[in-house]
């Protein structure tokens, strides 16, 4: 007897069903290769510099693919940072699709925030067995010990400044309702954008 088979609806986890699969499987493919490539370090190789510059590596190719592909194909996000020349000033700029001329796959949409959020919540996961299982770990091994936590310090300000960065930049997006092109081109969105958020990132 033949069973239909069911085709996956609109938003689930099928990276088929996305409508940039190369750009979508290439984000989840950094983002899951720097924490494969750190646990097997710390689980099957004593060579933890060699471990630690390629996870260094990986976790910094994530960064800007994230920050100017990936978050623009997928979910219509992007954001960066403007110094004013004159002033010296830093200021935080978001940018949004027009949700009238771009529809933003569901799968897409789904796949971008699961795992935004998932791999900084991991590396604090991996800091805190670390730091739980300081004690048992051998005097040999405190150069290990300075390399993980050097190592989930840069995870963590790589992976946490994009979360941030892109959950301002989505409420940013929903609050105004405009369309990015011709909003961001007067320049009056820089300044709202960057007023509204300037002072929390310079916390």
């Amino acid at each position: 007897m033949e069973t239909a088979q069911q085709t996956p609806g609109p938003g689930s986890l099928s990276w088929r069903l996305s409508s940039h699969p190369i750009t979508l499987l290439t984000f989840l493919g950094f983002r899951i290769s720097s924490l494969l490539v750190y646990l097997f370090g710390l689980l099957f190789t004593k060579n933890f510099v060699l471990i630690f510059i390629i996870t260094i590596l990986l976790l910094a190719t994530d960064f800007y693919y994230l920050k100017n592909i990936a978050g623009r194909r997928l979910v219509g996000l992007r954001w960066w940072n403007e110094v004013d020349t004159a002033t010296g000033d830093s200021r935080w700029v978001f940018e949004s699709a027009d949700p009238e001329t771009r529809d933003i796959n569901a799968t897409d949409k789904r796949f971008f925030w699961i795992a935004l959020y998932a791999q900084p919540v991991l590396w604090v996961a991996l800091a805190i067995v670390a730091l739980v299982s300081l004690e048992f770990i051998w005097l040999t091994l405190v150069s290990k010990c300075t390399l993980a936590f050097f190592g989930f310090f840069i995870a963590l300000v790589l992976t946490i400044t994009n979360t941030l960065a892109f959950s301002r930049c989505d409420k940013f997006s929903q609050a105004t309702g405009f369309a990015s092109g011709a909003f961001y081109g007067s320049g009056l969105a820089r300044n709202l954008a960057s007023g509204m958020v300037s002072s929390w990132f310079r916390r």
